[in-house]
């Protein structure tokens, strides 16, 4: 089985990255053999529509499973859509995670775990822009 897990860098022993749509990878890894395929998150830096844009992309690798550490509505709705059983919570490597979810260890969710626009930063981060005036 296909199980995607959102991670921090391009191998098992990365990070999982808490952020689904903005995650700076995918790892699509074959649950029997630990095979893996890493995928750079295009989606990561779009001003709107990460998640949905992120779902799209796991789910055209054929990815059964997500494993990530929250998901937002937008996100939710489209994997939900596509069939893709979404798993929140986890933390540690990639292997560890795959280990975990194949043991029963992770469960799988039935809503959203954060709000629109997590992970986008807030205040004066990532997608904030002051008006100024140039003589």
């Amino acid at each position: 089985m296909k199980v995607c897990v959102s991670a921090a860098a391009n191998s098992l022993d990365a990070p999982v990255n808490p952020r689904f749509g903005r995650c700076p990878y995918f790892i699509i890894v074959d649950s029997e053999t630990m095979q893996f395929e890493a995928i750079p998150n295009m989606a990561s830096g779009a001003v709107g529509g990460a998640g949905i844009q992120a779902a799209q992309i796991i789910a055209s690798k054929g990815a059964k499973v997500l494993i990530t550490g929250n998901v937002g509505p937008n996100a939710f709705q489209a994997l939900s859509a596509a069939g893709i059983k979404i798993v929140t919570g986890a933390y540690g490597t990639v292997r560890e995670a795959v280990e975990k979810y194949m043991r029963g260890e992770l469960r799988g969710t039935n809503a959203p775990t954060v709000g629109g626009h997590f992970g986008m930063g807030g205040g004066r981060g990532r997608g904030w822009r002051q008006a100024r005036w140039e003589p």
